[in-house]
């Protein structure tokens, strides 16, 4: 089955998709790279949907003009995914959509939204979609992220000591594998979010980002800021734990630096490349981690990966998911949602309860159909479990001439 992932992260300023080819064997699925293409949002839609978002007020008619308008923008890039990757042949349509409120309070989540109508994306490709995938998780009393802790854990299965998976996004999440099979999933704290707030503000609005780290590389870590940003409540909260833009944006940064005083851009850069270097290996530590497979546009940061190697130590080894996967850092998301869709479509569940805290597995989101009759897997026909390993397979060779 040939699937598409489609994910637009918490930096909320692009969509990706991943075209995978699945195939089962047994306990194990072969997940076959196909590619991955990329389109950021329009600078109108980005503006739109930033002024939307925590904390940020909004009115439901701005909610309608944006869950159509990313619908539409998802829909034109699962189309072009499945005409120049799969040849027009996917099966199947994965979406993610774009959160734009996880409502969490005191540990607990009780609701989340994510939008970007899957009918668009139907539409456009004739392809059955799986969209909404968080929600049930959390009806089911679960945290709702990370949700990718399942496909984390079948990437990790069989490598040597306690590795651990993260995705350095907007928020920073990580699943850890232990050698005895305890499994652990949760949000370490901000990613790129605060990094790229700053980089905004400081700025005023000259960079969305601080590209390669270059800021923070010439700045000093202000340590009073930093101590007031690692004493926030949310690092102390129990595992599994998830967190977002509601509580670390540009007005959560505003504050802690007008209690700390004016800092020149260069020293908040490094100061805020520490906090996730730091907040993720305290949060992995106490799994004696000894290999982190890191993924995420955080990747892209030779300051942030150089401050979280030094965090992490020397007895941790840190390798991107390209390097120890074979998934592109970038895509990695993107490919693990086409797994969500493919069990969701095979009636499999797609989550981890000691992962999320819910209470059981559950098959995840809800299913739009295409142009074709839908067809199901029978109750004879459908494996009775989801598959235990996921193995990366490379593309074979198309034949010379």
């Amino acid at each position: 089955m040939t699937v598409i992932g489609l994910m637009s992260g918490t930096s909320c300023d692009a969509v990706d998709a991943a075209a995978a080819r699945l195939t089962r064997r047994g306990d194990t699925l072969h997940l076959t790279p196909l590619g991955m293409v990329s389109e950021p949002y329009d600078d109108r839609l980005r503006r739109d949907l930033a002024a939307a978002l925590p904390p940020g007020r909004t009115t439901l008619a701005d909610v309608c003009r944006l869950d159509t308008r990313i619908g539409q923008s998802f829909a034109r890039l699962a189309a072009r995914a499945d005409r120049e990757l799969c040849g027009g042949r996917a099966d199947l349509v994965a979406s993610h959509g774009q959160t734009v409120y996880h409502w969490a309070d005191a540990g607990r989540v009780h609701g989340t939204l994510q939008i970007g109508e899957p009918a668009w994306i139907a539409e456009a490709t004739g392809l059955p979609v799986v969209s909404g995938f968080r929600t049930r998780d959390v009806a089911a009393g679960g945290q709702g992220a990370p949700l990718v802790s399942l496909v984390d854990c079948m990437l990790l299965r069989g490598r040597p000591g306690t590795p651990a998976a993260l995705n350095l996004g907007g928020i920073a999440n990580a699943t850890v594998l232990t050698p005895a099979g305890t499994r652990a999933a949760f949000d370490t704290g901000p990613g790129n979010a605060l990094l790229d707030a700053a980089a905004r503000a400081l700025t005023d609005g000259r960079l969305d980002h601080d590209a390669d780290g270059r800021l923070a590389a010439r700045g000093t870590v202000h340590r009073p800021l930093l101590d007031r940003l690692l004493a926030d409540p949310y690092y102390g909260l129990p595992v599994p734990r998830t967190t977002g833009r509601e509580l670390f944006h540009a007005g959560y940064l505003r504050a802690a630096l007008d209690a700390t005083g004016p800092l020149p851009a260069p020293d908040v850069l490094a100061t805020l490349t520490r906090l996730t270097a730091r907040t993720v290996a305290d949060a992995l530590r106490p799994y004696g981690v000894s290999e982190v497979l890191a993924s995420g546009g955080g990747t892209r940061n030779p300051a942030l990966m150089a401050a979280l190697g030094r965090e992490l130590g020397p007895a941790v080894r840190l390798r991107t998911s390209q390097e120890a996967l074979g998934l592109p850092e970038a895509a990695k998301e993107a490919y693990a949602f086409a797994v969500l869709g493919y069990l969701t479509l095979h009636g499999l569940p797609g989550t981890l309860p000691e992962c999320t805290g819910a209470a059981g597995p559950r098959v995840l989101g809800s299913l739009t159909p295409g142009r074709a009759p839908l067809h199901l897997p029978t109750a004879h026909g459908a494996p009775a479990a989801p598959p235990r390993t996921l193995t990366v397979e490379a593309p074979r060779a198309r034949p010379a001439g």
